[in-house]
Order: C-alpha cells, then sequence, then structure tokens
C-alpha cells in the first residue's frame, strides 16, 4: 500500500455497491482516516450533515437520491469541501456534468487501489493548501471571504452564484466563481494561466490552459459592455490575463 501525507481525516464514503464501500473503509482505515459510510444518497446526506467530513467520496448511480443529487445538495451549502465522484459510468458528458457542479476529481470503476489511494491524498492536500492560501489572503485583504463584488455596472453574488449586469442576472457556476475570485483577489496584476487554473481549481491533467481561454471567453460576454475590446478581463501578451475592477 502507497504511504500518503494526510492522517486522521474524516472522509464520507457514498455509495450504495456495498462490498465497495467497506473496501474504501478498510483501506482508508488503515492510512488512519475516520470513514462513515452511507448506503444511499439521502442517508449520505444525513452523514454529511451529522459526521462533518473532510471529504466525500460519491457515486453516481444509487437508490433514494442520485449521485449528482447529492453533490447539488452539498454544494448549496458548502463550496470548499472536496468531492471525489467514483463511477462506474464513463462517458465525457457525466464528466463535465459533474465537474460544472462543483466536483474536484472523477475516477471512473473499476479503479486502480493506489491510484485512487493517492487521489484522495492530493484532494486532502489541495483542501489544506486553499485553506492556508485563504488565511493569507484574510491579511492581506481583510476579508474573511467575500459574499459580493462590484464592479464597472457589474455586480458578483458569490452566495448565490450569480452575476448582475446592466444587461441581465447571469448564473455561475462554481468553477466559475472561482476564477472570478483569483481575478478579485489579484486586481491589476498579470497572472499566468496556469497560475489562475492551480490556485481556482487545482490545475490536473483534466483540465488545459485552452479551458481558462474559454472561460474568458464567456466573462466577457457576461461583463464587458464589448466584449472584443475588454476593459475589465484583458489579456497580456506572453503571460495570461489582468482583471481592472475600475
Amino acid at each position: 500500500m502507497i504511504q500518503t501525507i494526510n492522517k486522521g481525516k474524516k472522509i464520507l464514503v457514498i455509495d450504495d455497491e456495498k462490498h465497495i464501500a467497506e473496501a474504501i473503509r478498510l483501506n482508508l482505515k488503515m492510512l488512519g482516516h475516520e470513514v462513515a459510510i452511507g448506503v444511499n444518497g439521502l442517508e449520505g446526506l444525513n452523514w454529511w450533515k451529522e459526521f462533518s467530513p473532510d471529504l466525500v467520496i460519491v457515486d453516481l448511480m444509487m437508490p433514494e437520491i442520485d449521485g449528482i443529487g447529492v453533490i447539488t445538495e452539498i454544494r448549496k451549502r458548502d463550496l470548499k469541501i472536496p468531492i471525489l465522484v467514483i463511477s462506474a459510468k464513463d462517458q465525457v458528458k457525466e464528466k463535465i456534468k459533474c465537474l460544472s457542479l462543483g466536483v474536484d476529481d472523477y475516477l471512473s470503476k473499476p479503479f486502480d487501489l493506489d491510484e485512487f489511494l493517492l487521489r484522495v491524498d492530493r484532494l486532502l492536500t489541495r483542501a489544506i493548501w486553499s485553506q492556508s492560501n485563504q488565511t493569507v489572503a484574510e491579511k492581506t485583504s481583510g476579508e474573511v471571504d467575500i459574499d459580493s463584488f462590484t464592479f464597472g455596472t457589474n455586480t458578483i453574488d458569490f452566495k448565490n452564484l450569480k452575476g448582475k449586469t446592466a444587461r441581465e442576472t447571469v448564473d455561475l457556476t462554481l468553477q466559475e466563481s472561482k476564477i472570478l475570485k483569483i481575478f478579485i483577489l489579484n486586481p491589476n496584476m498579470p497572472l499566468t494561466r496556469e497560475e489562475i487554473l492551480e490556485k481556482a481549481l487545482g490545475y490536473d491533467r483534466g483540465v488545459t490552459t485552452r479551458t481558462l481561454d474559454n472561460f474568458i471567453v464567456r466573462f466577457r460576454k457576461y461583463f464587458e459592455e464589448d466584449p472584443k475590446n475588454p476593459k475589465h478581463f484583458k489579456s497580456v501578451r506572453s503571460v495570461g490575463y489582468l482583471f481592472e475592477p475600475k
């Protein structure tokens, strides 16, 4: 078995395949973690409320409430807890759906145990890193968190994942909100694509720098009066992007 960095974390496994859930629990307990199991979506959500886990591992196909429903409910109340999907569904559309809801990682069944344990450890490490970065941000920005932010004629409502412009109100995905926060915490500062993706999304092999370009296109469509001549989300040649609140 591989050796991991993180010890003694609380991990919730939500999977109706009991033999898989128990095997996961056994291996995680051997690494020093405390593990709770929900055998369907409803039981899993109840455990999430009572257990206060550091990581949620969830299957997609389950009775009572499916995995998508579980993820949606969790993300309504907690944008930070890492979520790992394990599923026999290996279609790209399923992965895209999960990522758009704020899932941090996706692993197809059947999976290699060592790869699974490494992904768990990486997500726990990233969560600790994010908490450390938030502490630094609190010290430098004077804010514990950002509920809303106004620039130009636009307001971003982070609590409700809404973008309000002079023209309309748009629904933001969790990933969009994370990237917007990175820009807001670093105003008028050129940032590389890799830097933005690393800070906002974790930047693993499933995310490319082209992904960020697509986000910027959407931000300009949402928030710029003239998307072809942006005032807020500007390109910096040979570097990446810069956000000017003005």
